[in-house]
């Protein structure tokens, strides 16, 4: 395991000397461009791992993506390793189907402090409300970002980060009531409390969403990344492009659906991931929006 050879992999070639809030940005940023936020290997016959040393050979090496408890505990640890103040948070993600949140604290963040300031950086939640900057832990206040604008509220010691997106352009009207379309111009992501955990913490949660039917990630095989004007998913056959606010105020969402011999050539193209195994797509209606 080495710095080296994950700056390979992300492309970043800048700075390593400061650790401040533009350097934490660019390699934020190359992270979120180059590794996808995926569960493919639930779909193709593999057991998500936590190791570290397992989570750097999927990513770094055989140059996969991952869920959020490999995407940011890498980021973590190139953090740490450049000398960032970091810490890992759990939170609670928000389904829209249901309109609560999970009763199991699922996803994993990172907190890093630069200059006494505390900021949120998630490489792991993908499509649409995957973040493409670090936020400041600060309440009440409007974050501005290319995906949308974004703010953290802060209640009786407990987190909540919303976001609020534009308008959708949908040209393949075939999609235009697709249950992947979030309805709601502003909705919950996730809640978190600022308790420290370590990665032992998400043991269980590990296990029980690649092995549970009721956990939407045995439900959908997913697959999403972040380009510089938006992000593809491929959401088990339903392959969607969005480029934000290509319009005023607006952002196109094209759809196209798979043949099965596409599948394999779209991971390849798009997200330039090649399986060991057979990918089983799977999408299974619900909980889950882009």
């Amino acid at each position: 395991m080495n710095l080296e050879e994950y700056f390979a992999r992300t492309g970043y070639k800048g700075s390593l000397e400061k650790q401040d809030l533009e350097t934490l940005t660019d390699i934020f940023q190359h992270h979120i461009r180059a590794i996808p936020f995926e569960n493919l290997s639930i779909h193709c016959g593999e057991k998500i791992a936590l190791e570290l040393e397992h989570v750097y050979n999927k990513i770094v090496q055989r140059k996969r993506g991952g869920w959020c408890m490999e995407n940011n505990q890498l980021l973590g640890w190139v953090l740490k390793c450049l000398g960032y103040d970091t810490s890992f948070l759990g939170a609670y993600v928000f389904n829209p189907h249901q309109n609560a949140f999970t009763a199991i604290m699922t996803h994993l963040l990172v907190k890093v402090v630069i200059d006494g300031k505390a900021y949120i950086v998630d490489g792991g939640f993908g499509a649409s409300y995957q973040m493409w900057q670090p936020m400041e832990l600060v309440s009440g206040k409007d974050q501005p970002q290319v995906p949308g604008v974004f703010r953290f509220t802060e209640k009786n010691a407990t987190w909540y980060l919303e976001k609020m997106r534009r308008k959708q352009c949908i040209p393949n009207q075939d999609f235009s009531d697709s249950d992947l379309l979030e309805k709601k111009e502003c909705r919950k992501v996730f809640k978190f409390s600022l308790e420290p955990l370590t990665v032992e913490d998400f043991r269980f949660q590990c296990t029980y969403l690649q092995t549970s039917p009721d956990s939407l990630f045995t439900r959908k095989s997913i697959c999403t990344l972040q380009t510089t004007d938006g992000f593809r998913a491929l959401i088990g056959w339903t392959f969607t492009e969005t480029t934000y606010n290509y319009k005023e105020n607006m952002d196109l969402v094209e759809f196209v659906t798979l043949e099965d011999e596409e599948v394999e050539k779209t991971l390849k193209e798009k997200f330039n991931i090649t399986l060991d195994g057979k990918l089983v797509p799977v999408n299974v209606k619900g909980s889950y929006t882009i």
